[in-house]
């Protein structure tokens, strides 16, 4: 019977090779709690080393793709612990950045929602003092707001004088004003 414990690294690598479990055991013996203090000091956090072991060890006897370990096994498997610590960071930062869009995402639904509601509501109010004009002085504001007809198309519209339009609007852009303030007549007409 083979004594594993005094088998070299090489050696139980070649048994691992040809499916060795005791071999395998040996190795996880020699090495288990050295690569988790070496991934607890690169990760903090104690489950999160054992689990990067256990994945190492996992793919090790999974994966037996031992073919390019001539140099030795111990650099080898310290290798694969650090590769698999980047590896956590990397899906961290990842995870990370896609929480940060994601919470950004968010944030501009509930700020492009609250907007939109916003904007709704101003829209009412406007159209409702709108609507509350005097009925040729709202025909004319309308026709020049809600239409691309210059004065002089108005006029001719509705058979007035141009300059009746023109006095018109004046006379609803001052009361709209009056009743809303300036600032949000200003609004309402650049998002025509």
């Amino acid at each position: 019977m083979t004594t594993y414990k005094a088998l070299p690294d090489l050696d139980l690598v070649d048994l691992l090779r040809s499916d060795d479990h005791s071999a395998f055991n040996e190795i996880f013996e020699r090495y288990g709690a050295v690569l988790t203090s070496f991934a607890y000091r690169k990760v903090y956090d104690m489950e999160l080393a054992q689990d990067i072991v256990h994945d190492v060890f996992t793919d090790l006897w999974a994966k037996r793709l031992l073919q390019h370990i001539s140099k030795g096994f111990e650099p080898f498997i310290f290798t694969s612990v650090r590769n698999r610590v980047l590896d956590h960071y990397k899906h961290q930062k990842v995870s990370q950045r896609y929480l940060d869009n994601f919470k950004e995402y968010l944030d501009q639904g509930e700020d492009n929602a609250d907007h939109l509601v916003r904007q709704h509501d101003l829209s009412a109010v406007i159209e409702k003092e709108i609507a509350a004009l005097p009925e040729k002085m709202r025909v004319v504001f309308e026709l020049s707001r809600n239409t691309e007809m210059t004065r002089k198309e108005i006029a001719e519209h509705l058979g007035i004088p141009e300059e009746t339009v023109k006095t018109n609007m004046h006379r609803a852009l001052k009361i709209l004003k009056g009743r809303l303030g300036d600032s949000l007549v200003v609004i309402f007409l650049s998002n025509l």
